[in-house]
């Protein structure tokens, strides 16, 4: 049988925005949804972070939830695990109260694993493991000793893999934890990545400027999954919101702007040597109907330096959170840096939250 694998959805993100919403909405509309219908999939297994807010519920985003994902899947009689991850669990140290087991009660076709649990599919048994804490890990642990099952799929904090295509995560789990297993799949970082047995198979959408994307290995989407074969195959998401534009005194009549309606750009100059031929170029884009629009003027690293470091250059390509997060790792001093750029990364994405 065929089953569907997809992750951090993140439903209420951004405060509950609508520009996001409808984004997610294009993708489950044109990509999920048919593709389930085709395939014929009646499993999905989702690995974690469905709701992006761990200590409440926007009114208007479990609304939007239910209407556009999980009253569609209840009609189409397929069935959901859905693993309890760090943002779906209210305490840090315990997954005893969780958004899924709260909210979702009145779906019988959603099964939520707030605990380590094994399914057999089609003659394949998996393993579903949630956020581990210091409430469930020798729980977890003793469990993974003693599992025949061939696979996992979770939502784990593993040292060692891409957070995003600029910075690796330095703490979590040893991935030699779940070397037992054949192939083990895993939510909670965004980026695709694979190391031996391990993958991650990264979220369906962007949804901060480090989610951008810039070739192949930034694709988002959701997989699917073969118990006969234990093979995998991604679905790609082809709707992005995120846009980077290169501008070296372009043509704002080649521009099709239309492609960047309510998206959100980044105009990064690298030449301008005619003012109002620019500013033609910025007024077709909010002509356009950009949802937000930014213009970085200079990337001039050689007169200027970040921080004053000048042994660190901040490439062009990279976002914000990349930037702060390999200056801290390049950085010289004595403290755990993986602490540093956790506190980073929540800041940044709070006052993304602001806006």
């Amino acid at each position: 049988m065929k089953i569907a694998i997809i992750t951090d959805q993140h439903f209420g993100c951004r405060k509950n925005s609508k520009l996001f919403h409808d984004y997610f909405l294009e993708f489950y509309n044109k990509v999920f949804f048919p593709t389930l219908e085709k395939e014929g999939i009646t499993t999905v297994v989702d690995m974690g972070d469905t709701f992006d807010n761990r200590t409440g519920i926007n009114f208007s985003a479990l609304d939007w939830a239910k209407k556009n994902y999980y009253d569609r899947l209840e009609k189409m009689g397929v069935n959901v695990y859905t693993i309890v991850g760090n943002h779906t669990a209210y305490y840090k140290n315990t997954n005893k109260v969780n958004a899924i087991e709260l909210l979702l009660k009145e779906y019988k076709n959603v099964h939520a694993v707030s605990e380590y649990k094994e399914f057999e599919f089609d003659d394949t048994s998996i393993a579903m493991i949630p956020w581990i804490n210091s409430d469930n890990y020798m729980t977890t642990k003793s469990n993974i000793d003693r599992s025949k099952s061939s696979i996992a799929m979770g939502h784990l904090e593993l040292q060692g893999f891409s957070i995003n295509r600029f910075t690796v995560m330095e703490h979590g789990y040893c991935k030699s934890m779940f070397s037992k297993f054949d192939k083990v799949f895993s939510g909670h970082y965004h980026h695709r990545s694979s190391q031996d047995n391990i993958f991650y198979l990264g979220n369906p959408y962007e949804i901060y400027w480090n989610d951008v994307k810039y070739d192949d290995r930034d694709d988002r989407g959701f997989h699917i999954f073969d118990t006969k074969t234990l093979k995998h195959i991604p679905i790609n998401n082809p709707y992005r919101m995120f846009y980077n534009i290169y501008y070296e005194d372009s043509d704002h009549q080649l521009l099709k702007s239309s492609n960047y309606k309510n998206k959100i750009v980044k105009v990064i100059v690298r030449k301008k040597t005619d003012s109002k031929k620019f500013e033609k170029f910025i007024d077709k884009l909010y002509e356009s109907g950009v949802s937000d629009l930014k213009v970085v003027e200079s990337y001039d690293n050689t007169s200027e330096t970040w921080y004053n470091n000048k042994d660190f250059e901040a490439n062009e390509s990279e976002d914000t959170l990349s930037i702060l997060n390999r200056y801290i790792g390049e950085s010289e001093f004595q403290m755990d840096k993986s602490v540093v750029q956790k506190i980073m990364d929540l800041t940044y994405k709070e006052a993304c939250e602001m806006i």
